[in-house]
């Protein structure tokens, strides 16, 4: 006997892992389709699920692509067998392709699109349980296109907020390599000027200079040592307590941290609208997506709240005692809440932020371009002073020698 990882879901919907002991996966999850639950996937304890052994993340452009295509072939009528087949041949990516083979030859044998795409690993907890609303309620097609419609939305906005950040991160970048070639090249040659011409030199440019030569001859050392660091800090955010720092140290940063806010709850509210739409109970639809939400902070607040909806709670009082979302959010939410149109109204909190976060980030790197800029000349003009002193101290000796 072999121990598994089974994740199911059960007759209301909620989705566990548990672990159990069976003669083989096909066992385990025969076992538990007969007692009337929903099985994802089942993977051996230990193993890590996904071809090849891993899971890696499908990004989202292509993603989007393939389902745009993937839909535009099921309104045709063609099987989903076939259109996978023939989406899969098409596939540049070889570990797409590779998982798309996998989840045509699943689907020919009798599972469900869901759990042939769960078994994968790598896409997107949403996607799988968008796929099962729409198998459950026989409207695949329906629940399809309000997901591509969320993809669309969601791309667009990402592209709008790395678009905004362009701009400013190469000013960042100009300063750092103007800096660095200043002090480990321009500084070091004043350097070697002034030893020869002997002579005292003021504190600001002895304290330069010495600054300089160290940085020329240590450098490389101090590159290593920096790289070493940036390895260990992006090891450790990956992990729960990293992430958990990592997110504490986002939404706790001034103005930037209430626009990352923001856009969490702005993606909160797109997903949790497209799967109560696509006829997915409340507290499933909750865990979906919490899981869809990038900040950790965040998603725990929203599992905190699914305990309070099972009790009987309202969604808006759930989230209002998280004390994480934005009071105009709870607001809005139990207006939805109390006419019947929760869905309609997750998507009015979503589009509400999303023009919020694009003018808060809009007016932030308006001030942040200037302060940038502002910071690079104090920078040069400091070194430029303290480079050129000495010769203007030295020309006025002279001046008065004569």
């Amino acid at each position: 006997m072999a121990e598994f990882v089974i994740k199911l879901a059960d007759e209301r919907g909620k989705v566990q892992e548990q672990t159990h002991s069976a003669a083989s996966a096909d066992e385990l999850r025969h076992r538990f389709i007969q007692s009337g639950y929903h099985v994802f996937s089942v993977r051996p304890k230990g193993g890590i699920g996904g071809i090849g052994g891993g899971k890696k993340k499908t990004k989202l452009e292509p993603f989007l692509i393939f389902n745009q295509q993937f839909l535009t072939l099921v309104r045709a009528g063609l099987p989903i067998h076939g259109s996978l087949e023939m989406l899969a041949k098409n596939q540049k990516n070889p570990h797409f392709a590779e998982q798309l083979v996998n989840v045509t030859d699943r689907v020919k044998s009798g599972e469900s699109l869901s759990v042939a795409f769960e078994a994968q690993g790598g896409f997107p907890t949403m996607y799988t349980t968008t796929l099962l609303a729409g198998e459950r309620s026989g409207n695949l097609q329906e629940v399809l296109e309000r997901f591509v419609s969320f993809q669309q939305i969601t791309l667009t906005f990402r592209k709008k907020l790395v678009a905004s950040l362009v701009y400013p991160s190469v000013l960042v970048c100009i300063v750092l390599v103007m800096f660095v070639f200043m002090i480990t090249f321009v500084v070091p040659q004043f350097a070697t000027l002034y030893d020869q011409m002997g002579g005292s030199l003021p504190w600001i440019t002895t304290a330069l200079l010495h600054f300089g030569v160290n940085a020329q001859h240590q450098g490389p050392y101090v590159l290593l040592g920096l790289a070493a660091v940036i390895y260990a800090l992006t090891r450790y955010a990956k992990t729960a307590r990293g992430r958990d720092l990592v997110d504490g140290i986002r939404i706790g940063m001034p103005v930037f941290g209430k626009i990352w806010i923001k856009y969490q709850v702005a993606l909160f509210g797109r997903t949790l609208s497209t799967l109560l739409t696509g006829g997915l109970p409340l507290v499933p639809s909750l865990e979906t997506a919490a899981r869809s939400i990038s900040s950790a902070r965040i998603a725990q607040a929203v599992f905190s709240s699914v305990t309070l909806v099972r009790e009987g709670k309202s969604l808006a009082t759930s989230l209002e005692s998280t004390k994480v979302f934005p009071g105009v959010a709870t607001e809005m939410i139990s207006v939805g809440e109390q006419t019947g149109a929760l869905p309609q109204m997750l998507n009015s909190v979503s589009e509400f932020f999303e023009q919020d976060v694009d003018t808060s980030l809009a007016v932030a790197m308006s001030l942040i371009e200037p302060l940038i800029l502002l910071v690079m000349g104090v920078v040069v003009v400091v070194i430029l002073i303290a480079l050129y002193l000495p010769i203007f101290s030295l020309g006025q000796v002279q001046q008065l020698q004569r």
